[in-house]
């Protein structure tokens, strides 16, 4: 139930893969056949991908992982307009492209973080507004990672060509769950991870769409159409284009079979006294679920559903050990009380309706049990007993 952190290497991807280590294990560069039919191959699965995305297969860039197509799209667009200084992002992205806006900032550079609502969604006016004259990039995530709210970045994407700005967006939540279909919309550049989508861990895409201005971040060899030096990486590449094969196979069943899951899932957990889900109710990705159970702390929950063989998380798996409640729930304005104690659950097709009722069987009694040892639990009751018109259950 943390897919968002991690999925299962597909047992399909795993068969796609294996030939490439030991039997068919050429160098796609090479100009003897045995090299060129492992790089047919890698084209195999560049056409994989792009069919995935609604791009041509000259628009896809294989990476390491997202982080690095997130950096090199940031960075790309900074070094092709040197005369402009000026990003605009958001409060709630991912740390692979927070923490590098926060990075530019320290080293000259003006960027604008905006705002998002209690619900998590943006204000596209207030948006609009922020892109200047020296406005080189706008980068906004296609969904959270941790509530899993959906941003209209079509429509963003458009705002920006029309100011003649370039727009990068993180997709790396969103692809295989949510149709996409990059020849409609004016996005320049997108990034994805294999291992969310049941990919190994160590594969990453970058979109570049026809005609976007670019500078590799990575330099050396004429690999990716000089776009991003060094060998591939042959077998996950061909994983990451099966990989992209059997979302497109399975999306139907990720926003039918899965969200039912998740449906269900929330609501048992509503039951539960004091609790909330955190997002947009209708903008949401079909598995994934950000509740908050208040008064108690969400890394005693972990623990407690960790013994029980139960994996979830309290937020983003890249944020995880820091003692600060989710930078993403803090800009929604949830209550203090509540954020420290928010799960995320993140469902995949790999996911039943025994995990569903697992889960539903033990939280219950963990939350009891924690907030029994909560002052602040104590204090709620008590307040609540006080109010005017309170009749005891």
């Amino acid at each position: 139930m943390d897919n968002n952190a991690t999925s299962q290497v597909a047992p399909e991807v795993v068969a796609a893969m294996l030939p490439y280590f030991a039997e068919y294990y050429g160098n796609p560069s090479s100009m003897h056949n045995f090299g060129g039919q492992v790089g047919a191959k890698v084209d195999e699965a560049r056409a994989q991908v792009a069919a995935l995305l609604g791009a041509s297969p000259e628009e896809i860039v294989f990476t390491s992982c997202g982080t690095e197509s997130d950096n090199t799209a940031i960075s790309s667009a900074l070094a092709c307009q040197p005369d402009k200084r000026h990003i605009v992002t958001t409060r709630v992205e991912h740390p692979a492209v927070l923490n590098t806006s926060q990075s530019l900032a320290t080293q000259g550079y003006d960027v604008t973080f905006l705002k998002v609502d209690r619900q998590g969604n943006l204000d596209l006016e207030a948006l609009a507004e922020a892109i200047r004259e020296d406005t080189a990039l706008v980068s906004v995530m296609w969904a959270n990672n941790e509530t899993g709210v959906i941003f209209p970045v079509e429509e963003i994407a458009e705002i920006c060509a029309a100011k003649g700005v370039l727009f990068h967006t993180d997709a790396v939540q969103a692809v295989g769950k949510v149709p996409i279909n990059l020849s409609s919309t004016a996005i320049s550049m997108l990034a994805l991870s294999g291992h969310k989508l049941h990919a190994p861990k160590g594969i990453g895409v970058l979109y570049i769409k026809k005609g976007t201005p670019f500078v590799p971040f990575m330099k050396g060899g004429h690999q990716e159409h000089g776009r991003r030096a060094g060998t591939e990486n042959v077998p996950y590449i061909i994983g990451m284009g099966a990989a992209a094969r059997m979302a497109m196979e399975h999306m139907e069943e990720e926003n039918t079979r899965v969200k039912a899951l998740r449906d269900r899932l929330e609501k048992g957990l509503l039951e539960i006294e004091a609790t909330m889900v955190n997002g947009d109710p209708d903008r949401r990705l079909p598995n994934t679920s950000s509740v908050s159970f208040e008064y108690v702390e969400g890394e005693s929950i972990l623990l407690h559903l960790s013994s029980l063989g139960i994996c979830a998380s309290s937020g983003s798996a890249c944020t995880s050990g820091s003692l600060e409640p989710s930078h993403v729930l803090r800009a929604m304005g949830v209550p203090f009380t509540a954020a420290h104690g928010s799960i995320r659950f993140s469902l995949s097709i790999f996911n039943n309706d025994a995990d569903v009722d697992h889960i539903l069987e033990h939280m219950p009694g963990i939350i009891e049990r924690l907030r029994t040892m909560s002052p602040f639990w104590s204090k709620y009751q008590q307040t609540k007993c006080n109010t005017p018109g309170y009749v005891e259950p």
